[in-house]
């Protein structure tokens, strides 16, 4: 089977690694071009292409795939299949019908729940039970394709964003070549999608990671591990930012973003409901630091009665 491979972030490169050992037969690989990273703002390769090339598999990066030349060339390659994950870029129908077998896709959520960008980090911060990964067959509409196979994983207490993300993009690995095998075989049976239990993973950004802390305690404390590694959960104190990298509800009672305890266990703050004790913090300019490392010799910067903004 003649596979092209589309993805770009780690969760992709994952996905293709698993293909790899596999020995399933990748002849190309589509990823998204270039981008300037770090201090210096040097082009970076995508994780996916690092790979590809790591494996001399041929590396296309057109900025779309709505060009007629793109499309000539991906239609050269004669694939029986197109595996595309977190890609980036829409597919337009002509592309989606050039492979033999069409093409399929590995959602990060347990579909129709979470169709969009950011689906892990939504079910962590809704408190949902569990997660997992949905292989459909691609649609031209967002997320709406049949589903071709289903894997869960529950969503732990102190589960991230980051670790959810790191479970699934094992499991979905997994789920792709399952899914080739059974394709293959002519055993796959699409289920389709009930529109109606459909919610919406919306792009994560900064401003919505900022804490408002007229908020439950509860809410802000899911909304602290699902915006983890990033965009990272933030607040002002004194005029200076304070990013919340790890946080506990509790059952304290103040104004909110008022200081209402301090200890070598956190840093207690007030919410519309309850109190969220701030376990793991980074000062402006500083490192990430448990913040009994800070209590003894910042303990001036946090009297109680002080209130974050």
């Amino acid at each position: 089977m003649r596979i092209v491979f589309a993805g770009t972030p780690e969760f992709a490169a994952q996905h293709l690694q698993a293909l790899i050992e596999t020995g399933r037969n990748v002849i190309a690989v589509y990823t998204q071009p270039d981008r300037p990273a770090g201090r210096g703002q040097k082009l970076m390769p995508s994780p996916v292409k690092q790979l590809a090339l790591q494996h001399e598999i041929p590396v296309h990066q057109p900025q779309t795939l709505r060009d007629p030349d793109a499309q000539a060339e991906l239609a050269s390659l004669q694939a029986d299949l197109m595996i595309v994950v977190a890609y980036g870029l829409i597919l337009p129908q002509a592309v989606l019908d050039m492979p033999r077998l069409g093409c399929i896709n590995s959602h990060a959520s347990l579909l129709p729940r979470w169709r969009g960008a950011a689906p892990i980090q939504r079910a962590v911060e809704a408190g949902d039970a569990e997660s997992g990964v949905t292989v459909m067959q691609m649609e031209a509409g967002l997320d709406t394709g049949p589903m071709l196979l289903k894997v869960s994983t529950p969503i732990a207490d102190d589960d991230t964003g980051g670790s959810l993300h790191d479970r699934l993009a094992t499991l979905g690995s997994s789920a792709v070549v399952d899914a080739v095998a059974a394709l293959e075989a002519g055993t796959l049976v699409g289920e389709v999608q009930d529109d109606s239990l459909a919610t919406y993973a919306h792009k994560l950004n900064k401003d919505e990671a900022r804490l408002d802390w007229t908020r439950p305690a509860v809410e802000l404390e899911r909304l602290v591990r699902a915006f983890h590694p990033w965009p990272i959960c933030h607040s002002v104190l004194d005029g200076a930012a304070v990013k919340v990298h790890a946080a506990e509800s509790a059952s304290g009672q103040g104004a909110p973003g008022q200081i209402i305890d301090v200890g070598k266990d956190g840093l207690e703050v007030a919410c519309g409901a309850g109190s969220l004790r701030l376990t793991r913090i980074q000062l402006a300019g500083g490192k990430p630091l448990a913040f009994s490392d800070l209590f003894n010799s910042r303990r001036e910067q946090f009297t109680p009665g002080k209130a974050f903004e």
